[in-house]
């Protein structure tokens, strides 16, 4: 009986603390706010070559939902947005300055919750996968 009564106030618990978290994309989605969900690599390519390889890379493990240009700031930067192992992965590219790109992989699962390990996965096959080509 306690047992009930101690999880029936964590679910209680778990669901005032949860609400929506914006994502490198520009959208919103469900999930625990304070939560790290993100992880960030810096390559001195264009933002065209590290988008390329980051689209690859999410077509490569899972499945390519959406990409564009996120409104209201430069053309320059870019999302693909697409599901790696049933989690949901946001991708963001950005120019730093005229030589280096920043690029922001953020994981969330249905629940909510982050994937930090994938994320971060998924960074350093965008970086591998930048080695392999030359550049341009």
């Amino acid at each position: 009986m306690r047992a009930k009564i101690f999880a029936g106030l964590l679910g209680l618990l778990v669901i005032a603390v949860a609400g929506c978290v914006s994502t490198v994309g520009g959208g919103r989605t469900a999930g625990v706010p304070f939560l790290k969900d993100s992880v960030q690599g810096r390559y001195q390519r264009s933002v065209d070559e590290v988008y390329n390889a980051a689209r690859d890379v999410i077509s490569a493990n899972g499945v390519l939902e959406r990409e564009g240009v996120i409104h209201g700031e430069t053309n320059t930067v870019k999302t693909a947005i697409g599901v790696v192992l049933q989690r949901t992965v946001y991708v963001r590219v950005e120019p730093v300055d005229s030589k280096i790109t920043q690029v922001t992989v953020q994981t969330r699962n249905r629940d909510g919750g982050s994937d930090l390990d994938l994320a971060h996965e998924l960074e350093k096959e965008i970086a591998l996968r930048l080695v392999a080509q030359p550049p341009s």
